[in-house]
């Protein structure tokens, strides 16, 4: 559009300047070799530019002509490079479709075309191509090379990692992770890879470098970086709380500010903080942390803040927290714990029932099972709330992929991967899929409907093997009760001689799928005369 413009102001420019001239008549005369020229003005300067116009074709012909060779020769390079780029597009393409034949055909093609120096992508496509033909020797080899060009150099790290990672090695997989890591954090499989190698091997300084370069490159949300950070200085301290306590101390106050509701590190930070005997500001701590989310370990260390206290004072220490936190499970199984420390036993049980009502499990029964053998001693309430203790859901532990733990851990035994414990029920038992109805106070209890009692009972005595007599029948007589005795041989023989003589008895009632055998017909099959049924 500018270049229209541009031609358009020079045309209108000359036009000008003709009309100019045209308006001022005047005579041009040119003397050369003795002969005189006289023309006029316009033609003059009409001949002038029809020279310059002349002068610059011829140049631009003598240019064109001078610069064919060069002009040629990148045509074809520009066609070739065209077809090169074709052949490396469908050849990753089909790599990425999972065909190796035509990744390797179109690599071959694309190399020919295309120097692998000038296109790094090459590289890739031939590195992928033999991991589609199962060549990882070769495909590690393609990789390796690539850590010799700063532009692959990440490209070759992922995919030695990957390799690494296939066969099984965490050393040389988090050695590559590491590398490429230190070159950019921002890459997340580095960086987590390489962050569970540090935890696992406890540089728990080294991790918090990583986070914070990861947060500096904002690969990881604010809250995510400091909830990182929280867990790896609760690390740590517990690493340091023995070796080095002001340390330790340091790393604790500063988890927990970063996440005050975090009860591992509230836990560690006040514990320090009492050992140097300012109770005052770890029961802040713990106060801030149970009014976030009430925890047994918070209780247990908000107690026995000062370990020459008397039951008492622990005791209303316990009902301090649960007036922070009223309604809840756990402020009333602290206090009943108390209570029982106490031989305060009307306000323990009180308090362990109000926890049941609340959250029944099995810490509770457990509890309230305590309660009754110091108050009574009964051992049947003692063994009744065990049983219900077995069948109550579980009480909440530190729980990562499957392990279940009473204490909390940075990372996870199983998968080392960094903050995997979370204070949740275990996984129920088998048996705790049916839920019991004993502990609903007006429950009803279910009824079954005794079935209807036929007319007459059959009993039927089995003879011997070697008897030649006919197993009898014998009625059973009616009567108004639900259970009908059986008459067994033993009774037979116990009847007296005078007395009266029982009757037949009829067949016994089948099972309408069961249309059972004809007695005569068993009889006449069966020599012996022995009938089961």
């Amino acid at each position: 559009m500018i270049r229209i413009l541009l031609f358009f102001a020079v045309v209108f420019a000359l036009g000008l300047g003709f009309a100019w001239l045209a308006d001022r008549p005047g005579e041009m005369v040119v003397t050369f070799s003795g002969y005189q020229y006289q023309v006029s003005l316009m033609v003059a300067a009409v001949a002038v530019v029809a020279v310059v116009a002349a002068v610059m074709i011829v140049w631009w012909l003598l240019k064109a002509l001078w610069n064919s060779p060069y002009t040629i020769s990148r045509y074809f390079r520009v066609r070739r490079r065209d077809r090169g780029y074709q052949a490396l597009s469908t050849g990753m393409i089909a790599a990425g479709a999972g065909d190796g034949a035509l990744a390797r055909k179109k690599t071959k093609e694309a190399a020919k075309l295309i120097r692998s120096d000038q296109e790094p992508l090459i590289q890739l496509l031939e590195a992928q191509a033999s991991l589609l033909e199962g060549d990882h020797e070769g495909a590690r080899e393609k990789f390796e090379t690539m850590l010799d060009d700063p532009e692959m150099r990440l490209l070759g790290l992922r995919g030695l990692y990957l390799e690494a990672e296939r066969l099984g090695d965490r050393n040389a997989a988090r050695h590559y992770a590491g590398r490429a890591a230190a070159m950019a954090p921002q890459l997340a499989w580095a960086a987590e890879s390489t962050l569970e190698d540090l935890t696992g091997r406890g540089d728990w300084d080294g991790a918090l470098k990583l986070v914070e370069a990861q947060k500096s490159t904002r690969q990881i949300e604010r809250d995510a970086a400091n909830r990182r950070r929280a867990v790896l200085l609760t690390a740590k301290a517990q690493a340091l709380i023995d070796s080095d306590p002001n340390a330790a101390k340091t790393a604790a106050l500063e988890a927990n500010r970063l996440r005050p509701d975090f009860a591992p590190a509230a836990g560690i930070a006040a514990k320090l903080l009492f050992r140097q005997n300012d109770v005052r500001k770890g029961a802040k701590i713990l106060e801030t942390a149970w009014k976030a989310e009430p925890h047994p370990e918070i209780a247990e260390l908000y107690t026995h803040a000062r370990p020459g206290d008397a039951v008492l004072d622990r005791l209303n220490r316990a009902k301090k927290l649960q007036e922070m936190k009223k309604n809840h499970a756990e402020s009333s199984l602290a206090v009943a714990r108390a209570a029982l420390d106490a031989q305060d036993f009307s306000t323990a049980r009180k308090e362990a029932e109000a926890a049941i009502r609340m959250d029944r499990r099995e810490g509770a029964y457990l509890l309230l099972a305590d309660i009754e053998e110091a108050e009574t001693g009964d051992q049947g309430k003692v063994r009744q709330l065990l049983s219900k203790a077995v069948r109550a859901p579980r009480d909440p532990a530190w729980v990562a992929d499957g392990v279940v733990s009473e204490r909390w851990a940075p990372v996870s035994p199983i998968t080392g991967k960094l903050d995997a414990f979370e204070w949740r029920a275990p996984m129920e038992r088998l048996g705790q899929l049916i839920d019991s109805d004993e502990d609903a106070p007006d429950a009803a209890v279910p009824t079954i409907a005794a079935p209807t009692k036929p007319e007459k009972e059959n009993v039927i005595e089995l003879n011997p093997a070697g008897s030649a007599e006919r197993p009898t029948a014998v009625a059973a007589s009616e009567t108004d009760e639900d259970d009908v005795a059986p008459v067994t041989a033993t009774a037979s023989a116990a009847v007296p001689p005078d007395g009266d003589a029982a009757e037949p008895a009829e067949e016994m009632a089948r099972l309408p799928d069961d249309p059972g055998v004809d007695p005569d017909d068993e009889e006449q099959k069966s020599p012996r005369k022995f009938r089961l049924f």
